[in-house]
């Protein structure tokens, strides 16, 4: 069994049906896979739908390349393209088109990264302190680490980690890397835990889990990537098309959740007793709030207990 046909994606059968109706409304749908990963939510789309184009994106290009493989037999009607989802605008022209039906996020670290220990990306193995999500990029988690300034890795592990021993855990690090670079995770992971009081490495797991979380998502810019993206694939919607997002943390879903207000929010002034038409919001969500995997996935896919999804619909040009 190959690594792609094992992996289960999240919520794939929810991610389709609120697609669906957008692929539906078009002749030759297009629909823009922002976070290809290992290909399991595309195959499901292009195997349901017979006309529909799917635009593949990621910036793992290990995993670009199992996605591809995978999507063999829908080859001519897969484009992809090895780049971050905010270049979505980028990459969408380069192949020809304006407008897109329909777009799916599936935001956070994939299952591909999390489970090559010589990524860096798990706090449990032994490897070297990387944490790239694209190997091609120069910046890794050993050179935050080794070289930032301590009051902008107190910064970063307060706001992407919600770190509450922030201070604590950067003395350390300061501390260790004045003796010898810190460069592997293990080592990275031991030190942090003896920065946390022991009291409160009673609970809540793994100590170093909002360290890490902290300095994968500087290393990959992902709150920044997200803030960018986001308002251009909703730019691309045609009328009735759909974007859907998937998120798995807290600070992920924050930023999706106040982008769609905004997307759905009516510019008319409140004092107005009517809508201005050319103030009417272009975008209405599906549903309210974000939905959670449903119990029979819970138990099949762990990594889907986080999950939240979010799901809008263009209703105006």
């Amino acid at each position: 069994m190959t690594v792609e046909s094992s992996h289960i994606s999240v919520m794939r059968d929810r991610c389709v049906e609120l697609l669906t109706p957008a692929i539906e409304s078009a002749e030759f749908p297009v629909i823009v896979d922002a976070t290809l990963g290992l290909g399991g939510h595309a195959e499901a789309l292009l195997s349901k739908f017979p006309t529909l184009t799917v635009i593949g994106i990621d910036r793992d290009s290990q995993a670009l390349s199992l996605a591809i493989a995978r999507l063999a037999p829908f080859a001519d009607r897969v484009k992809t393209a090895h780049a971050t989802f905010d270049s979505i605008s980028d990459v969408v022209t380069s192949f020809g088109y304006s407008h897109i039906n329909g777009a799916l996020f599936d935001l956070g670290v994939s299952s591909l990264q999390l489970d090559n220990t010589n990524r860096g990306f798990s706090y449990s193995h032994d490897a070297p302190l990387d944490m790239r999500m694209d190997q091609s990029q120069s910046l890794t988690a050993a050179e935050i680490v080794n070289t930032y300034e301590p009051g902008q890795l107190v910064k970063i592990l307060r706001t992407y980690g919600e770190e509450k021993f922030a201070t604590r855990v950067v003395e350390s690090i300061v501390k260790a890397r004045a003796k010898a670079p810190l460069n592997s995770t293990t080592e990275l992971a031991t030190l942090i835990k003896s920065a946390i009081p022991a009291a409160t490495r009673r609970t809540g797991g793994n100590p170093a889990k909002r360290s890490f979380q902290a300095l994968r998502i500087e290393t990959n810019d992902e709150l920044g990537a997200i803030t960018r993206a986001i308002p251009a694939a909703l730019e691309l919607l045609q009328i009735s098309g759909r974007l859907v997002v998937m998120s798995f943390q807290s600070l992920e879903d924050r930023i999706i959740k106040e982008l769609f207000i905004a997307a759905t929010t009516s510019g008319t002034p409140r004092e107005l007793p009517f809508e201005l038409p050319e103030f009417a919001a272009k975008f209405s969500l599906l549903f309210r709030g974000s939905e959670t995997a449903q119990a029979q996935e819970l138990e099949e896919n762990s990594r889907s207990a986080s999950v939240r999804l979010r799901a809008i619909e263009r209703v105006a040009a």
